[in-house]
């Protein structure tokens, strides 16, 4: 796939794909002869798992550590470390989040139960 491919697939603009690209994120996209990119099923998969993280609020920190020891296959241990870390990280957020949650429809129904002033 083109890389405009992939950005329309993915909902990701070549910009942010080529980024991801330069820093490791999605390693080695093949190439044709002619230089252009050629993404692969095995490229679509980083991207995938990328978008996924990044969407979930994943540092890129983390990911570009974890793509790293992926792509050395080296250190399972620590790759599994950094999901626990980042998984926790999410469910604090998500905690952070449904708090807030209730506290904006403890407000909403308040003003829903107070009379027009019109």
């Amino acid at each position: 796939m083109t890389i405009g491919e992939v950005s329309e697939k993915y909902g990701i603009t070549t910009d942010t794909l080529r980024y991801y690209e330069r820093i490791g994120l999605i390693p080695n996209v093949p190439r044709k002869s002619n230089g252009i990119r050629d993404y692969d099923e095995y490229s679509c998969g980083w991207v995938n798992f990328i978008k996924c993280m990044r969407s979930a609020g994943v540092q890129i920190e983390a990911l570009i550590e974890y793509v790293d020891l992926k792509r050395r296959n080296v250190d399972e241990e620590r790759r599994m470390e950094i999901l626990k870390e980042q998984r926790q990280k999410l469910i604090d957020k998500m905690e952070t989040l449904k708090i807030t949650i209730d506290r904006l429809d403890k407000k909403i129904d308040y003003f829903s139960h107070q009379p027009n002033k019109e």
